[in-house]
């Protein structure tokens, strides 16, 4: 663990390898992950763009995105942006113009992680082990934009490398209790110094109410409140090892090999950490009402 200390985090990584199933028969069309997002300046982006602007905001250099196979050159096509007669008519609009130029360096720092079978999120981010080469890397749903003030979730979260003594963080907010069945979530201790930041004891992948109300506390939550996953993580480089180690040995929930259990041994072999997000807002576009939802929200945020 020691390795990892204190060192800044370069590295990213965004999971956008998912069939979509639940926007079918758009994302038959086009994938979930591309589908048109305007922002608060008015431009229109494929929502995964939105990632990489906030991962240039937090510092990060190095972007690793999974996808399945033959979606890299879709991914790059877009960043690489129109052609030279396209340019000439963006040029009376200086805005875009500066996108696409954005755009086109956005596509030297991406790299891809092929996903070849949908075996879960744990399979699917164990596909990044090599491009993580043994660094702290943050890790964000695809199908989530997340927005702070001042600062951006993104480098809030890698900023906690500096505290974090190489464990992993996870980002987490508060939750109802029928909000459970949606969440990993967690039980643990406030730090007296910084309240925000707990120190784990128990991860359990969405638990039931009475599971919840009896193993998943947290000191100075109000009573029907949890703490669950936001939808990014700082992950230090033993969770490869033992998603490794879970795929050798076939261990699956619900027939899939599941991220959350592998938070839960990491957090049992060399404890973890979760940082409370207050300032930070979290879209979800992962269902057909909820999209249509994040992006009124997103398009007024902050």
């Amino acid at each position: 663990m020691t390795s990892v200390q204190n060192r800044p985090v370069r590295k990213a990584v965004i999971p956008i390898a998912g069939l979509g199933t639940r926007h079918f028969p758009a994302s038959h069309a086009v994938k979930k992950e591309m589908f048109p997002v305007v922002g608060p300046d008015g431009i229109a982006r494929a929502l995964f763009h939105y990632h990489l602007l906030e991962l240039e905001a937090a510092g990060i250099e190095e972007i690793g995105i999974i996808v399945q196979p033959g979606e890299d050159e879709m991914v790059r096509d877009y960043l690489r942006g129109p052609d030279t007669g396209y340019l000439k008519r963006l040029e009376k609009y200086p805005a875009l113009l500066r996108e696409a130029e954005q755009m086109r360096g956005f596509e030297k720092r991406v790299s891809f992680a092929v996903q070849r079978a949908q075996e879960g999120y744990g399979h699917a981010v164990f596909q990044t082990k090599d491009f993580a080469a043994g660094e702290m890397v943050l890790l964000g749903l695809g199908d989530h934009l997340f927005r702070g003030a001042p600062v951006s979730p993104y480098r809030e979260l890698a900023d906690m490398a500096k505290v974090s003594g190489g464990k992993s963080v996870s980002a987490v907010n508060r939750i109802s209790a029928g909000e459970l069945k949606g969440y990993g979530t967690i039980a643990g201790t406030r730090r007296t110094e910084t309240p925000r930041l707990i120190d784990v004891s128990l991860i359990i992948e969405k638990p039931a109410v009475a599971v919840a109300q009896e193993k998943l506390h947290v000191n100075d939550l109000p009573a029907g409140t949890w703490l669950g996953w936001f939808g990014m993580h700082l992950l230090a480089p033993s969770i490869y090892d033992i998603l490794g180690e879970m795929i050798r040995d076939n261990v699956r929930d619900n027939g899939e090999f599941q991220l959350t259990r592998a938070q839960e041994i990491q957090r049992q072999r060399h404890g973890y950490l979760a940082l409370e997000m207050t300032g930070a807002e979290r879209f979800d576009f992962g269902i057909p009402d909820d999209f249509v939802r994040s992006v009124q929200a997103f398009r007024h945020s902050p």
